[in-house]
């Protein structure tokens, strides 16, 4: 089997019994009977379980970020360099729910190995979403643009809450269908990111408009006639 072509069965072997099985319960013996390689094959080109599950990682990963830049971008264009901040959390979420939920993913192993990667905490993949945050810096610069007089903290809590929701929500479909009895639809997937993005987008529009920030109508009629004494 040329180089390439057992590089790629070793990838589609890993990504498919991972997705099925989870990562603690695949083994490079699984992988390689599936792929019809032998161990030295990922050995060669991969060097270790944990090397060859970066890599799939990444590289559904990278498209994911992709799209939410792509996104971005569109965004701040039509706003002429200040995108909305619903736009910004929508570019921000919408990409990764998209990519695993649905009925078009139900049977996409793409979308159940990304699925694996939210429920599962394993090493190669804490490690990458720890390192790769350069993208999120961009939505973070966005929102600033958004709202300037936002705090620092309140932004980044937001931007934090607005990834948490969305991938808790990936990881807990199952128990939100049977607490829910059936009522919160899930195959909706556009409802479903209007709901993440309009939450968060309250909760950092509120947080824009604390009291140290802002006058409310009484102590502005206070002021002013104080000025006038």
């Amino acid at each position: 089997m040329p180089s390439d072509q057992t590089r790629a069965s070793i990838l589609d072997a890993a990504e498919r019994l991972y997705a099925e099985r989870g990562f603690g319960e695949v083994t490079l013996r699984d992988i390689v009977a599936a792929a019809g390689v032998n161990l030295a094959a990922v050995n060669y080109h991969f060097g270790s379980k944990d090397a060859l599950i970066a890599e799939l990682f990444v590289t559904r990963g990278v498209a994911t970020n992709r799209a939410r830049l792509t996104e971005l971008k569109e965004a701040e264009t039509a706003g002429n360099g200040r995108a909305d901040v619903k736009a910004i959390l929508r570019a921000l979420v919408g990409p990764t729910l998209r990519g695993c939920l649905g009925p078009d993913n139900q049977q996409s192993t793409a979308a159940h190995f990304m699925i694996r990667a939210s429920i599962e905490s394993v090493p190669p993949i804490r490690r990458i979403k720890n390192r790769e945050i350069d993208h999120l810096r961009k939505f973070a610069a966005a929102i600033r643009r958004a709202l300037p007089d936002c705090d620092d903290a309140d932004l980044y809590w937001g931007l934090h809450f607005a990834l948490a929701m969305a991938h808790q929500t990936i990881r807990d479909t199952e128990r939100l269908t049977k607490l829910s009895e059936g009522k919160c639809d899930l195959d909706n997937v556009e409802a479903l990111i209007e709901r993440i993005v309009d939450a968060c987008a309250m909760m950092l529009t509120a947080a824009n408009r604390t009291p140290a920030r802002t006058e409310t109508a009484s102590s502005t009629i206070r002021r002013a006639e104080k000025l006038k004494n």
